[in-house]
């Protein structure tokens, strides 16, 4: 692993060669380590996470996971795309779990790398289920969510002492690419003072309007923080009475975390990157 970390690295950061000395898990051939890559920006994921890239022998990464991120990969990995993003043509689910089955009985050590955290809306539940019950074996390597990560290179934090003792995270389509219709959208309009929603801006309007109808404020502050951790992140902001029609007129770039609620006033002073 050394010669690894000197080839990527050089001298001037031979800083993380110490991570030679450091007592790794055992990546086993015939295993899976599905790995959360963090929001974007490669610094945002774990040393597990890192030292899995360089190890693997196949990475079968998703949609969000960026092409800087897969610079740090083994150069001897083969890499597989399995993205999915709303309304257009992707692998099907259980296609990429048996893959990831037939890989590992080849002997392979085979990484699976998803945006954000892999138990987060990333359906890491369901593939390292289907490996569980195929007997092979698996680690999970949590990774920062957009839903927390991302809001906070906006300046918005998830939770902040003065606003909210809870928070609500949920997604904004379901497995068919609709609104989710197993959300009780009526309680969760009152039942914590911010909510943070994955891959919500297609069917905003609708949502909003949910909410609305639920007793959520129409002045409630709404932050759409797209791209975040990116160099090309930005944040819009408007309210939840304005948020359909705010959508529809204007093009907002996708990915994006949207969150409804007071800490989306706090942008204005925390936005950290705004100040360098």
């Amino acid at each position: 692993m050394r010669d690894w970390f000197k080839h990527l690295f050089g001298k001037k950061q031979d800083h993380f060669a110490r991570l030679d000395a450091r007592a790794f898990p055992t990546f086993a051939p015939g295993s899976v380590w599905l790995v959360g890559a963090g929001p974007g920006d490669p610094g945002l994921m774990s040393l597990h996470a890192f030292y899995a890239l360089g190890q693997a022998d196949v990475i079968v990464y998703d949609a969000l996971v960026g092409e800087e991120i897969l610079t740090y990969a083994n150069p001897q990995a083969e890499l597989h795309y399995a993205g999915k993003r709303g309304g257009k043509p992707s692998p099907k689910q259980n296609d990429i779990s048996l893959k990831l089955i037939e890989w590992a009985k080849q002997n392979k050590r085979v990484l699976r790398l998803k945006g954000g955290d892999p138990f987060m809306f990333g359906r890491g539940g369901e593939e390292s289920e289907t490996l569980h019950k195929a007997g092979v074996k698996f680690r999970i390597v949590p990774g920062i969510t957009a839903g927390i990560g991302g809001l906070a290179y906006a300046g918005i934090p998830a939770t902040h002492r003065d606003t909210n003792q809870a928070v609500i995270f949920l997604t904004g389509h379901d497995e068919t690419g609709n609104v989710p219709q197993a959300v009780d959208w009526h309680a969760v309009a009152t039942a914590a003072p911010v909510i943070v929603m994955y891959m919500a801006v297609k069917h905003l309007p609708s949502i909003a309007q949910k909410l609305l109808e639920g007793g959520r404020g129409p002045k409630d502050k709404v932050g759409i923080v797209s791209n975040a951790t990116l160099p090309h992140q930005s944040l819009m902001v408007t309210q939840l009475g304005e948020a359909g029609e705010f959508v529809q007129q204007n093009e907002v770039p996708t990915p994006a975390i949207v969150v409804v609620g007071p800490v989306v006033d706090y942008a204005k002073i925390l936005n950290w990157q705004d100040k360098d």
